[in-house]
């Protein structure tokens, strides 16, 4: 069973959904995001999703766009990414997602890129814009060295779309919660509830909901129905405003929504 499943899996048999936290690496240094994804292991996130910054990210509100900024401004480079993630591993043993587009791994080299991320300790890739009939060579890629291979479901997808996701997802399948960009939102769409429903109807053993989730209640009410609960803006707003002490007080308070 892959790390991220298991992960999942003892925070249910603790009695409470996962929390899964999102940050971008490189923001607002290198070795500061390495230690803020530290203290976000240590404070309360069962799996952590880190992001190398991309030039063009199309899926990202305006906070974690402008980190990602700062990031490739202070000369981020892809290589960082498995560095960071060596040291990270070293330090937590929570299970580390790389989210990522899909051209940084196509020009690195696909197998290259899932060697590299196996070696440097990480789980595996979540692809937010790669769909599994375009994926073949990362499908091989991941079932050669093990590594999870999470893709999105958004609530437009068709039922012929959702069996082909379940089938080729691994880890969990990331559920999109509304439609458009990363951020929060004041109440979570009701078609994530409906969404997770037909996943499961597909077979989803794992479904964990991102977008727009961003305090305890909307964590807790999501753990309603899902496994896990994705959180990315409000730690990034929490790190940009007061480092990574402010994070991991942000942290503690989104891992006491998961408690059931």
């Amino acid at each position: 069973m892959s790390r991220v499943a298991q992960a999942l899996d003892a925070a249910r048999a603790e009695g409470r959904g996962a929390f899964v936290g999102y940050l971008p690496l490189g923001y607002p240094d290198l070795q500061t995001s390495i230690e803020a994804a530290v203290a976000l292991a240590e404070n309360g996130a069962d799996v952590l999703e880190l992001g190398p910054p991309y030039s063009d990210p199309v899926m990202d509100g305006t906070v974690i766009q402008e980190a990602t900024q700062v990031a490739l401004a202070g000369g981020f480079r892809l290589r960082d990414t498995f560095t960071a993630l060596r040291e990270i591993t070293s330090r937590v043993d929570v299970p580390v997602l790389v989210m990522t587009y899909w051209n940084p791994v196509l020009q690195f080299g696909v197998d290259r890129y899932a060697d590299e991320l196996l070696a440097a300790g990480g789980a595996g890739l979540i692809t937010p814009d790669i769909t599994p009939d375009a994926a073949g060579e990362w499908i091989a890629a991941s079932e050669r060295t093990g590594l999870d291979r999470v893709f999105l479901a958004a609530p437009t997808s068709t039922d012929e779309r959702l069996e082909l996701i379940v089938r080729h997802s691994t880890g969990f399948v990331y559920t999109v919660s509304t439609m458009g960009i990363t951020g929060e939102r004041a109440e979570l769409d009701a078609a994530a509830r409906g969404l997770v429903a037909r996943l499961r109807d597909h077979g989803a053993e794992h479904a964990c909901v991102g977008i727009g989730i961003s305090t305890p209640d909307q964590v807790r009410s999501v753990l309603d129905y899902a496994d896990g609960a994705i959180v990315g803006t409000a730690l990034v707003r929490a790190l940009r405003d007061g480092g990574v002490e402010g994070l991991a007080a942000e942290a503690r308070q989104l891992a006491a929504g998961a408690a059931r």
